[in-house]
């Protein structure tokens, strides 16, 4: 599979990258799971994205196990952490080396940055951007992002908190797909600042989770093509079985960017659905935003 830079970092990973919340359901056992893992690192997919809340803890626990005997060496390593103090984010990243079983993640992005208080707290001088410079002086992290699905705003709001504390971020993860272009797009408004500064995108939510298929406008590989044809490193999907791992090694080795023409065709096609951001729940919803359910995430290392 082909394998893009990512920002300014020096590193290259494969275009698509294996989510990390799928592979830590429960419909999968821990074989199945660990199967499908080491199939996608064969089949050529070297990002592997995690979270130290998937699952309550399952889904770095899995990707610990199936990155052993020799498999760790293959791929880059990202989690995400919810804490937005230094002594949540300092604990909370220490569960998650346990989990992985590695000495060092090589990509840690503070994670769900969905409020327009989180930039503030995280470059707090008590905040977890200053845990993550250390960790990453120490040695236990190698880069550093952030992570949110909710309002462009909020992205542009903690890429300028950034930029005050004289700090640049390696990475930014936010939804890309054929829906966002319509309703408070990243893609419009977040993507071409990124791009410009040089920094690491990381597309996730080409499907919504689902949601975008529901629409019934849309099939799975446009979904992917669509987001690979952005500017972006990775784009970030989820795979909980060894079918849909075909799926993606598919687009992902036959790919080809999608022409003037076919994009501005299937944007037509989807404006309608997209209205009002009702198949992109994680912008006009709860549904996926764990933090606001579980507050103590913020403040402790306790799932």
């Amino acid at each position: 599979m082909t394998k893009r830079k990512l920002g300014s970092t020096g590193e290259f990973v494969s275009m698509l990258g294996l989510g990390g919340s799928h592979i830590g359901e429960s419909k999968l056992s821990d074989a199945e799971a660990i199967s499908i893992m080491r199939a996608a690192i064969d089949g050529g997919i070297t990002f592997f994205d995690n979270c130290w809340d998937y699952n309550q803890g399952a889904s770095e626990e899995r990707m610990g196990k199936a990155l052993q005997d020799g498999y760790r060496q293959r791929v880059f390593l990202m989690t995400k952490l919810d804490g937005r103090t230094a002594q949540a984010a300092t604990a909370q990243l220490e569960q998650s080396l346990q989990r992985l079983r590695t000495d060092v993640i090589d990509l840690v992005q503070v994670h769900e940055v969905i409020r327009m208080t989180d930039p503030g707290r995280a470059f707090a001088p008590d905040g977890v951007i200053g845990a993550l410079q250390a960790a990453k002086k120490a040695g236990k992290i190698r880069h550093i992002g952030f992570t949110g699905h909710k309002d462009p705003a909020i992205h542009l709001a903690m890429l300028e908190a950034a930029h005050q504390a004289g700090f640049n971020f390696d990475t930014v993860q936010m939804p890309l797909n054929v829906m966002d272009a319509h309703y408070k797009s990243f893609e419009k408004n977040v993507l071409p600042v990124l791009v410009e500064r040089g920094v690491g995108v990381l597309g996730m939510k080409s499907m919504g989770a689902g949601d975008i298929l529901k629409s019934g406008v849309v099939q799975a590989e446009e979904c992917l093509r669509y987001a690979l044809s952005l500017p972006t490193s990775v784009v970030i999907t989820g795979i909980d079985s060894q079918e849909v791992l075909a799926q993606a090694l598919r687009v992902g080795r036959t790919f080809k960017p999608l022409s003037s023409q076919e994009r501005t065709s299937l944007l037509a096609r989807t404006a309608p659905a997209a209205k009002d951001g009702k198949h992109e729940l994680f912008k006009t919803a709860q549904k996926y935003d764990g933090t606001a359910r579980n507050p103590k995430w913020l403040e402790k290392a306790e799932i």
